[in-house]
């Protein structure tokens, strides 16, 4: 599976909430800076060949929908990216998440109970 660019991620992350949708639909969900609908035509056909979504034909007009599941997506580009900016150490992210102040102690403490309640 590879890294998607920010614009194709968006489009999955409207394609995963609406589940299904044709282009039109797709576009009324982009709140900022909203592409040509050929662009968006163009790069949810890049998804289709990634292997990202699947489409069923209605004439001419394709509805599309995701064959790679969020959580799926997710799991595979945040272990790479706690591998290459944290070396691997869960620790580290954390740290440094807490370091930069966008988590506070309170969810420290809930995801230490998470933890310990897991090992029950």
């Amino acid at each position: 599976m590879q890294k998607l660019t920010n614009k194709e991620e968006e489009i999955m992350h409207i394609l995963w909430k609406l589940e299904k949708a044709f282009v039109k639909e797709v576009m009324a969900e982009i709140i900022e800076e909203q592409p040509h609908y050929n662009t968006l035509s163009t790069i949810i056909r890049n998804l289709e060949e990634k292997g990202f979504v699947a489409h069923n034909a209605y004439g001419n007009t394709h509805q599309y929908y995701p064959i790679v599941d969020k959580e799926d997506y997710r799991k595979k580009f945040m272990n790479s990216a706690i591998e290459t900016y944290f070396n691997s150490s869960y620790k580290n992210m954390v740290s440094h998440f807490a370091k930069e102040e966008k988590i506070s102690a309170e969810e420290l403490r809930e995801i230490l109970a998470m933890i310990e309640n897991k090992k029950d």
